[in-house]
């Protein structure tokens, strides 16, 4: 069983929505300064994700300047920092909120000037994934996908939300942006069945996948096959009602079987825990070893889009943790 303090493990996070990192007392604070009543977070979990997406709309509705922006993601940094996060990849709705705004690229401006700032103030590396729902237009994918040539924070784009759309239709703008040198991280398999994991490695040119866990045998041989990371994130499925409990989540079965696996929280206020926190609930469920603990840190490292030497020196981090005690 493990002893060592989760907090002090070097960690990379790779699935996180900023809109859901918001702390508690700046959107309480923002949804007081704009009239919104906020829904809290079901005691008993979500009904489903109609009703866990209606409650990301509202939150986002509480950032509308850019110092709101700014705001949430210098936070994040100091709130990734204190947890033993040295590096993050922090996924944001830049499209939704240019377009619900009518401000175009500039919400995308505030949160990577107030991730520069937070990172440089609490020694964090940062970057972004920007994501857009499978029920908008492919227009707005590819205005999304322009910006992004803008800011060379940005590493990825990847294509979220209702898994019942397919990808087809992004296909094309999908291809320009790795041509163009972008990564690609879609949401699959997290309530659709291995068919959607296939398609997005297949049609989405997936280098990750957020989640993943419905995959089936075939499905996991291909994403070792290809070195396709999943990003899995336990207790969010659990809360949205995607998994009965941990005591039954595929992640030890996705490990076992060879699949590249992170651990990530994906929306923290739902789950209502750190990274270290869940971590700790984890090792807990399971009995994992420090060791084992460590070597989910490394794999998390080793999908990310870090720069080398950050990679090194994280992973030079981990060791020295892991040594300790």
């Amino acid at each position: 069983m493990g002893v060592r303090d989760l907090v002090a493990l070097p960690k990379a996070h790779l699935h996180v929505h900023l809109e859901s990192a918001v702390r508690a007392s700046t959107l309480a604070e923002l949804a007081a300064r704009y009239g919104v009543v906020v829904p809290g977070v079901p005691e008993g979990g979500f009904s489903g994700f109609r009703e866990f997406a209606d409650r990301g709309s509202v939150v986002r509705s509480c950032l509308r300047e850019p110092e709101d922006f700014a705001r949430v993601a210098r936070e994040f940094c100091a709130d990734a920092a204190a947890d033993g996060v040295r590096y993050a990849e922090v996924t944001f709705s830049a499209g939704s909120h240019g377009e619900r705004l009518g401000s175009g690229d500039e919400p995308l401006a505030a949160v990577v000037a107030g991730l520069a700032e937070g990172s440089a103030e609490h020694d964090v590396v940062t970057r972004l994934i920007l994501d857009h729902s499978r029920r908008r237009s492919v227009g707005r994918l590819a205005a999304m996908v322009e910006w992004a040539s803008r800011f060379p924070e940005v590493v990825a784009v990847g294509v979220a939300g209702d898994e019942a759309f397919p990808l087809a239709p992004f296909a094309s703008v999908l291809a320009q942006a790795r041509a163009a040198g972008l990564r690609m991280v879609h949401h699959a398999g997290e309530m659709a069945g291995p068919e959607s994991v296939v398609e997005a490695v297949r049609v989405g040119l997936a280098d990750r996948i957020g989640h993943g866990i419905r995959a089936d045998a075939s499905v996991v041989a291909e994403l070792r096959e290809r070195g396709v990371a999943v990003e899995v994130c336990p207790s969010s499925n659990v809360v949205l009602g995607l998994v009965a409990g941990l005591g039954v989540h595929p992640l030890p079965g996705l490990m076992a079987a060879g699949v590249a696996v992170s651990v990530n929280l994906d929306v923290p206020d739902v789950v209502g825990t750190s990274l270290s926190g869940e971590f700790g609930r984890l090792r807990a469920r399971w009995g994992w070893s420090d060791e084992v603990v460590a070597g989910l840190s490394v794999a998390a490292v080793e999908a990310s889009f870090a720069p080398v030497g950050v990679k090194e020196r994280v992973r030079g981090e981990i060791a020295g943790w892991l040594a300790s005690g």
